[in-house]
């Protein structure tokens, strides 16, 4: 799954990253490469969470999880008790 993360260089040095499609996914560092992979983390961590509490998951998330992941969009709305294992 891809998204986009908007790099932009505060007036103190910092850089700011965010993931815009994952709202609160935002994070701020001293260097462009740290701002970067701590940001891609914390998505992992969003999504992650969102996935197993099913909370703060859209239709556009569940259809773009979906695609990337093969599963299908009423696995993502069910309890993760309820997923079953596939060969």
């Amino acid at each position: 799954m891809n998204f986009s993360i908007e790099l932009e260089q505060e007036e103190d040095g910092r850089w700011i990253a965010e993931v815009c499609d994952l709202p609160g996914v935002l994070i701020y560092e001293k260097t462009r490469k740290e701002a970067l992979a701590k940001v891609q983390a914390l998505a992992l961590r969003v999504l992650a969470d969102c996935l197993e509490h099913h909370e703060g998951i859209g239709p556009r998330m569940v259809k773009r999880i979906s695609k990337s992941t093969g599963l299908r969009p009423e696995d993502l709305s069910t309890p993760s008790s309820d997923f079953i294992e596939r060969s």
